[in-house]
C-alpha cells in the first residue's frame, strides 16, 4: 500500500456533464440526490405501448413494469451548431446527437477549448450496448433501408466525437453490458497513464427506444415489478431500466495541476476483471470475481480498503446480485475497519433507474459530487434490509438520509462499482481533490474587466447573455468567484463563436446590467478591446489580463434545439405556401446561404442530392432526373429548377 508512484499515476476528473432522468446537468443531479427524489416515471407512449405489453406476472411476451427512468426531449438537437441538415439530424441515432451535446458541455465544464484540442491525440472511450434507432429503421422493411444507416452503426458513437472535435487518439466503443462505461473509464485511465493520450473523454450512453430487452429480462425475472430499484431491501425484485448520457473529461493529475485546471476529483486507481469459471454459469454473478477486482483496484490505488469512506455500488436491486455485492464489499473493505466507522454503501439507481451501459458513469458522477459536497445522499427504497445479507457481521450501512462524510486527517476516498452480465466487473477508486492553490498575492479585484461571450447564432447569444446576467447577479453562482477570474475564464477557456458580445465593468452587477442593455463604460481603453473582439478578432488576452487568472465554472452553452424524429416532418410547401427550394434548403443545408452560394459549400453534396431526388419524386409524384439536379451548382439555380418542377405538377 501507499506506493510512491501513485500521485504520478493518478488521473484528474476535470469536467463532467450528464443527461439523466430528472437532471440535465450534474448540479441538477445533486439537487435530486440531496432531496431523495425518485425520478422514475411512467413509460412514455413514444417508446412503446406499455398498456399492451404490461403484465404484473413475468409471462413471456410481456413487460413487468409500467415505469422506468426516462429522459425527456430525446429527439431534440441543435443541428445547426454541429453543421447538420435537418435530414441528417433526423436520420442520425439520437444517442449520437445527445452524446455530441453532452461532450461539448463536459469540455466547457472542464475549461477545455475544442479548437485547441483539435489535431491532438486526445482519446474517446464510450460505453454502450444499444443501437435501437438502427434496429427500428431496419424493421421498417427493405425499402426503408438506405445508405444513411451506415452512420448509425455503434462503432460510430466514439468516432462521431473524434471526428467532430478532430481528436486523433484512441476512439473505442466498449461493450461489457452494464459495466461498459466504467470499463471505458478504466481504459481512459490506462491510455493517460501510458502517455498515449494527453486528455480523454470517457462516456456512457443508453437510450431504450424499443421494448425487446425488457421482454427478455421480464421473462428472466430480472425487472422490478414496480419499476424501482430497491438495492439492499428484502423486496428487491430486479432493476428499473433507465436512459442516460454522461461524459467525464480526464487528464493526468500532474498535467491538470500544471495547466491550472479545476480538479473535481482524483482517480487513484482502477481495475477490471472477469469472473472466469468462479461461478457455475457465465450469467451467474461470482463472489470471488468481485472480491478479486476490489482488491486489485485498491492495490492499484495504493489505498487500504479499510480507509474507504463510501462505495457507490453497482446496486441494481437484484435479489441474487445484491447480497453477493454487499458480502464482497464487507470482506474487502470491512477487514480492519474501526467499529465506529462502518462503510457507507448506496446506489444512484434507486433515484434514476439502471441505465445499463451508462449506469456506471451515472454512479461515477454521483461519487464525484459526493466528494465535492462532503455528503452522502440517502439510498432509496430500503424499508427492510435484505435478510440474505449478514448485516450483523458486515460493517456496512445503507444511508437512510443525507449525511456528512467523516472528518479525518486525509482526503475522503470513495469507490465506484460496475458489474456486467458479461461477467466483467469494474471498480474505480476516487479521492477528494485538494483545495485549489490560491496565489499568495492576488491582483486587486477592482477592475474594470472585459467579459467576452459568444455563440453560434444571435438567438443563442441572447440566451447566453441572459444566463451570464443571472450568474453574475446576487444569488447567482458567479457571486462566489472574483470578477477577474470570471472574465479571464470566459476569455481564455471558452470557444469564440461568430456571434459575439463584450462588455466592460468594475463589478458583477455592472457587467450583468451591461449584458442586459444598460450603458457600458464607453471610452475606457478596454472598450477598444471589446470592440475588436466583437469585430471577430481574438485579442491577446495575456496582455489584457496580465497575470493568469484561476479557471472558474461558467454558464454552459444555450442549445437551440428542435425536434428531429423519423416519420415526423415540419409543415411543408404543400400546406403553407413554402416552395420546393425552400423545403429542400431547410432540410439539407448545413449553413447560412444566399442565391449565389455553391450547393457543395452549404453541405448539399452528391449523397444529399440522391436523397433529394427521392424526396422530390415523392412530393411531385413524377420522375425526377438526377442528372438535372447534378448539374446545378448554386442556390439560385436550385430555386429556378424547383420552380419548373412545381409548375409541371400544377
Amino acid at each position: 500500500m501507499n506506493r510512491s508512484d501513485v500521485d504520478t499515476r493518478s488521473v484528474a476528473v476535470i469536467g463532467m456533464a450528464c443527461r439523466l432522468p430528472g437532471a440535465s446537468a450534474p448540479d441538477e443531479l445533486w439537487a435530486l440526490l440531496r432531496d431523495a427524489v425518485d425520478a422514475t416515471g411512467e413509460t412514455p407512449r413514444d417508446r412503446y405501448d406499455v398498456d399492451a405489453l404490461h403484465s404484473p406476472a413475468p409471462r413471456q411476451g410481456t413487460i413487468a413494469a409500467r415505469r422506468g427512468g426516462y429522459l425527456e426531449h430525446v429527439a431534440d438537437f441543435d443541428a445547426e451548431f454541429f453543421g447538420m441538415s435537418a435530414t441528417e439530424a433526423t436520420e442520425l441515432d439520437p444517442q449520437q446527437r445527445l452524446l455530441l451535446m453532452t461532450a461539448w458541455d463536459a469540455l466547457e465544464d472542464a475549461g477545455q477549448r475544442p479548437d485547441r484540442l483539435a489535431g491532438s491525440r486526445s482519446a474517446v472511450f464510450v460505453g454502450n450496448t444499444r443501437a435501437d434507432h438502427l434496429e427500428l429503421a431496419l424493421r421498417r422493411g427493405p425499402q426503408a433501408v438506405t445508405a444513411a444507416q451506415l452512420n448509425n452503426f455503434r462503432s460510430l458513437l466514439a468516432a462521431r466525437l473524434s471526428h467532430f472535435f478532430d481528436l486523433r487518439g484512441p476512439s473505442v466503443v466498449v461493450d461489457t453490458a452494464c459495466s461498459s462505461s466504467l470499463v471505458a473509464v478504466h481504459q481512459a485511465v490506462q491510455s493517460l497513464r501510458a502517455g498515449e493520450s494527453p486528455l480523454a473523454l470517457a462516456a456512457g450512453v443508453n437510450l431504450a427506444l424499443r421494448p425487446d430487452e425488457g421482454l427478455v429480462l421480464t421473462h428472466a425475472g430480472a425487472m422490478a415489478g414496480d419499476g424501482r430499484s430497491k438495492f439492499g431491501d428484502a423486496s428487491a425484485d430486479g432493476y428499473s431500466p433507465s436512459d442516460a448520457v454522461a461524459v467525464v473529461v480526464l487528464k493526468r493529475l500532474t498535467d491538470a495541476l500544471a495547466d491550472g485546471d479545476r480538479i473535481r476529483a482524483v482517480i487513484r486507481g482502477s481495475a477490471v476483471g472477469n469472473d472466469g469459471r468462479t461461478s457455475d454459469s457465465v450469467l451467474n454473478p461470482s463472489l470471488q470475481g468481485q472480491v478479486d477486482v476490489l482488491r486489485w483496484a485498491y492495490e492499484d490505488a495504493g489505498v487500504d480498503p479499510a480507509e474507504v469512506d463510501y462505495v457507490e455500488a453497482h446496486g441494481a436491486g437484484s435479489p441474487a446480485l445484491d447480497p453477493l455485492e454487499l458480502r464482497a464489499l464487507g470482506e474487502v473493505c470491512g477487514a480492519g475497519r474501526p467499529a465506529d466507522r462502518p462503510l457507507l454503501v448506496g446506489s444512484v439507481k434507486t433515484n434514476v433507474g439502471h441505465a445499463e451501459a451508462a449506469g456506471g458513469m451515472a454512479g461515477l458522477i454521483k461519487a464525484v459530487l459526493c466528494l465535492e459536497h462532503g455528503q452522502i445522499p440517502a439510498s432509496l427504497h430500503v424499508d427492510t434490509p435484505n435478510p440474505k445479507v449478514p448485516w450483523d457481521r458486515l460493517p456496512l450501512v445503507l444511508p437512510a438520509k443525507l449525511q456528512d462524510l467523516p472528518t479525518l486527517d486525509r482526503p475522503a476516498v470513495v469507490g465506484v462499482s460496475g458489474q456486467g452480465s458479461s461477467a466483467l466487473n469494474a471498480h474505480i477508486v476516487l479521492r477528494q481533490a485538494d483545495a485549489p492553490r490560491v496565489p499568495a498575492v492576488r491582483p486587486a479585484d477592482g477592475g474594470p474587466y472585459v467579459l467576452a461571450i459568444s455563440a453560434h447564432s444571435e438567438a443563442a447569444l441572447a440566451d447566453l447573455a441572459a444566463a451570464y446576467a443571472r450568474y453574475l447577479r446576487p444569488g447567482g453562482a458567479g457571486e462566489a468567484y472574483p470578477l477577474r477570474d470570471i472574465c479571464y475564464s470566459a476569455a481564455t477557456r471558452r470557444t469564440h463563436h461568430p456571434h459575439r458580445r463584450a462588455v466592460v465593468g468594475r463589478t458583477h452587477e455592472e457587467l450583468a446590467a451591461a449584458l442586459t442593455g444598460a450603458p457600458g463604460m464607453a471610452g475606457h481603453p478596454l472598450s477598444a478591446v471589446a470592440d475588436r473582439y466583437c469585430a471577430g478578432e481574438e485579442p491577446a488576452w495575456t496582455a489584457v489580463f496580465g497575470e493568469p487568472g484561476r479557471y472558474v465554472p461558467l454558464p454552459g452553452y444555450p442549445w437551440q434545439t428542435r425536434r428531429y424524429w423519423p416519420g415526423e416532418e415540419p409543415p411543408t410547401a404543400d400546406g403553407d405556401g413554402e416552395d420546393l427550394a425552400g423545403w429542400v434548403l431547410r432540410e439539407h443545408a448545413r449553413t447560412a446561404f444566399d442565391d449565389g452560394s455553391a450547393l457543395t459549400d452549404i453541405g448539399i453534396d452528391s449523397l444529399a442530392k440522391l436523397r433529394i431526388v427521392v424526396e422530390l419524386a415523392k412530393r411531385c409524384r413524377q420522375e425526377v432526373d438526377p442528372e438535372e439536379l447534378g448539374r446545378l451548382r448554386t442556390v439560385g439555380e436550385l430555386r429556378q429548377w424547383t420552380r419548373t418542377l412545381q409548375a409541371a405538377v400544377r
